[in-house]
């Protein structure tokens, strides 16, 4: 008896050794992107932005004194660069404002466009005010669209709707998650680099923004190349864009449309 319950156990595992592998589940990916703002203004600083180990987006300011320089230099570099477009409450002969009629914003988006080359797309520098105004943010989505750029929501404004006017049409373009360094500290930067860590991997995907802060620079020089042991795949800002494929994450809308 205990013989036959022996043989009788070892035709089970060997019939369980031959049938079909259980179905294994793929793992779950978190992206992360990280654009630098405000860049132009200083050579030996920014380019410390293009020696950063991996596929960091640069976003150049048109009325800063090395914009052109700059653009080239990333260029070179493979990153992607993008108009870092001033908005109001920011100034200069560039800015938008929303009293300005729309022929003076084309009109500055044109010179903008002119002073950043090799750019793919933009983010508003500032625009608390401009992002709010919901027919320039279309007129201005309905104009990327003819040349080909994508857009970056900075999201300085919970009133924005840029991104939204953007998903209407289908203008390829993603939000901002996490700013790094509204706190100017290398502990603060640090928490808010984790942060968007833990984002990625809850909603699968983040994109952060910060500047060329030494304080800034210094975290990323530190943590970037620890990120894809932390199960972060770092992804350049255009693949994003295909990842999120045009939808709002749960911080910024509702079903995947903005508000």
């Amino acid at each position: 008896m205990r013989l036959r319950f022996i043989l009788s156990l070892l035709c089970c595992l060997a019939g369980a050794a031959h049938a079909a592998p259980a179905e294994t589940v793929a793992p779950h990916k978190a992206y992360l992107s990280l654009i630098i703002d405000d860049l132009g203004q200083n050579l030996p600083r920014d380019r410390r932005v293009l020696a950063l180990p991996g596929p960091v987006t640069t976003a150049i300011m048109p009325d800063t004194p090395h914009a052109a320089e700059f653009a080239r230099e990333a260029h070179r570099a493979g990153k992607i660069v993008m108009l870092h477009m001033p908005m109001d409450p920011a100034t200069g002969p560039f800015a938008w404002h929303p009293e300005l009629p729309i022929e003076e914003l084309q009109k500055r988006l044109d010179a903008a466009f002119k002073a950043v080359p090799y750019t793919s797309g933009i983010n508003n520098h500032m625009g608390s005010r401009m992002t709010a105004q919901q027919s320039a943010m279309a007129w201005l989505m309905a104009e990327l669209q003819r040349r080909h750029k994508f857009f970056i929501d900075s999201r300085t404004s919970a009133q924005t709707v840029a991104a939204a006017e953007a998903q209407k049409i289908g203008l390829a373009s993603v939000s901002r998650d996490v700013f790094l360094d509204d706190e100017r500290t290398e502990a603060a930067i640090f928490t808010q680099l984790q942060t968007a860590i833990s984002l990625a991997h809850k909603q699968g995907s983040a994109v952060m923004i910060g500047h060329p802060y030494p304080q800034t620079l210094a975290v990323l020089e530190r943590e970037l190349p620890k990120l894809k042991a932390q199960g972060i795949d770092w992804i350049d800002i255009k693949l994003m864009i295909s990842v999120r494929s045009n939808k709002a994450m749960v911080g910024h809308g509702k079903d995947g449309v903005y508000r």
